[in-house]
């Protein structure tokens, strides 16, 4: 284990190796000492965790040790990479870069090569780490995983940590002493921070206590044991190649950190709640949600040859729960024409618009209240808020694209050559007379809201095509696109789909109008969804993104 030997009070500590003797510095070197610590963490960092960041393009998670058993459960927040992925998803996840012609033609990359070689030369080609060899200084103790972690080590703020996965104990000693050594200006000077070597793990920190801190509080409660870890990474799905955490104690370090900085951020923000030196950037009942928060995981993997981001939260702090979005939009949007390009819906539950004003009026840090807020809203925009906002949203709004998108048209003959639409399910009779009063504050612009009643549903267009295609209906949840991008969530909140093979490959057709070359990398993209729902008291999305 590497050591560090006290410069005085105000004197900073230096990294040394485990057999060498402490380094003397000064002061006047500050700045260099603190360049150098960049120098050091972001070799480290990117090899590590930086080089995750491109596996994570080619690249899935497999079993095994994590990081998470390396930090304790004190552990604010993490995000971990895993660089040891099976052959197969390896190989699958390159051919599909490989579909992007400005990957293939930039990036020399085969399924057997070494990317945390290939960023290590990328680095020393730099000159900032002379005389460092990878195969003899790196390559022998530097191992597959990694993580970034803010920990709660006592002090007024969370320490920052690298968590680096080591295959030999011994060579990281010295290797990580090499890297001090190397990536100094000289052989004599060595960046400030410090490193501890505890069985298969680095911990690498601003100061070696902190390192030693941070190994032993690990040794005696690691955060892979602890309960809230656990739920939320769960709660995240499958394993994937990059996990994100953040820990229900990372609300109030955000809210005693906004509490600190209040004087500067309302300099900055000239907002209510944000407007006055000394004035608290955070009204009570912010403080309060985020003294409340239960915490966080985000997964991102490929699943089916396509990427894949899944989150899980507190619902306390999701724009579905805050803007009233629970109840479900999949019937709604599974059921728009099969030609569907790109859709948008969203699921109202009762009482919605007054609950969304209510967040704002009290989180949002507005001297108004929600009552005020709602009357000066409603003197204008001519409507009666709440009621008029409920009845003209209904129980669920999908907004939705089709075929035939032609910028050409639209410029030479308005709106009424957009094959676009908005469906409403709801009480038709509330819906239009709602409808009727925005009417009446567009004047000739009106005719943009032409619409058509079916039942319980309402569409509205300003292409009568296209608004009876809307009325005709479909299948589109029926459809290979939809099937690969939206979750199998049949009670989604919010749900967003786009087929960019649609209509002729309709994206990359209209970038080719401007730039053939980005036409070419665009073209590849199949289709993308983001899927939004509330369960069992958390908040859930997915988004994915296929190649063809």
């Amino acid at each position: 284990m590497s050591s560090t030997t006290p410069q005085g009070p105000s004197g900073p500590e230096y990294l040394e190796s485990s057999s060498g003797s402490p380094v003397a510095g000064s002061s006047a070197h500050g700045a260099d000492h603190r360049k150098r610590l960049i120098v050091l963490g972001g070799l480290l960092g990117v090899l590590a965790v930086g080089g995750g960041a491109a596996w994570a393009a080619s690249s899935f998670l497999s079993t095994g040790f994590q990081p998470a058993e390396a930090l304790p459960a004190g552990t604010i927040g993490y995000v971990s990479v895993d660089l040891d992925p099976s052959g197969g998803q390896k190989i699958e996840a390159i051919r599909t870069l490989r579909k992007f012609p400005a990957f293939a033609d930039n990036v020399d990359l085969d399924t057997d090569d070494d990317l945390r070689e290939r960023l290590f030369t990328e680095l020393t080609d730099s000159g900032e780490c002379e005389g460092l060899d990878y195969a003899a200084d790196v390559k022998p103790w530097l191992g597959d995983r990694a993580a970034v972690a803010a920990v709660d080590t006592g002090a007024e703020s969370p320490s920052p940590v690298l968590v680096v996965q080591v295959t030999d104990a011994g060579e990281a000693e010295d290797g990580l002493a090499t890297l001090q050594e190397s990536c100094g200006s000289d052989a004599v000077d060595a960046a400030t921070g410090g490193w501890a070597v505890e069985g298969d793990w680095a911990v690498i920190g601003e100061s070696v206590e902190i390192a030693d801190q941070v190994a032993a509080d690990a040794g005696e409660d690691n955060l892979a044991d602890d309960a809230d870890f656990q739920r939320w990474t769960e709660e995240a799905g499958d394993p994937g190649i990059v996990s994100l955490y953040v820990a229900p104690a990372a609300g109030q370090y955000m809210a005693d950190m906004m509490g600190l900085y209040g004087d500067s951020l309302g300099s900055m923000g000239g907002m209510d709640g944000m407007g006055g030196e000394g004035q608290d950037p955070l009204t009570p009942e912010m403080e309060q949600s985020l003294a409340d928060f239960q915490g966080a995981a985000v997964t991102v993997r490929f699943d089916d040859g396509a990427l894949e981001v899944e989150t899980a939260g507190d619902p306390g702090q999701s724009m579905m729960a805050l803007s009233g979005l629970d109840q479900s939009a999949s019937d709604l949007v599974a059921g728009l024409p099969d030609d569907t390009v790109a859709a948008f819906g969203v699921g109202f539950s009762d009482g919605w618009f007054t609950q969304m004003v209510d967040n704002v009026a009290t989180l949002g840090g507005s001297d108004m209240t929600s009552e005020e807020m709602m009357s000066e809203m409603s003197q204008a925009s001519g409507l009666d808020l709440p009621a008029d906002a409920e009845a003209l949203a209904g129980d669920g709004v999908a907004v939705s694209m089709g075929s035939g998108f032609d910028l050409e048209a639209f410029f030479n003959g308005g709106p009424g050559e957009l094959p676009v639409g908005v469906t409403i399910q709801g009480d038709p009779d509330a819906i239009l007379a709602a409808l009727d009063k925005v009417k009446a504050q567009m004047g000739p612009d009106a005719d943009m809201l032409e619409t058509e009643v079916d039942g319980d549903r309402v569409t509205i267009s300003p292409n009568a095509d296209y608004r009876s295609s809307l009325v005709e209906g479909g299948s589109l949840d029926e459809s290979e696109a939809f099937d690969e991008v939206v979750a199998d969530a049949d009670e989604a909140s919010a749900l967003l789909f786009v087929d960019f093979d649609a209509d002729d490959n309709w994206l990359a057709r209209l970038a080719g109008e401007e730039d053939p070359e980005i036409a070419e990398n665009i073209e590849p993209l199949s289709a993308f969804g983001v899927t939004g729902w509330i369960e069992d008291g958390v908040s859930h999305s997915v988004v994915r993104l296929t190649t063809d």
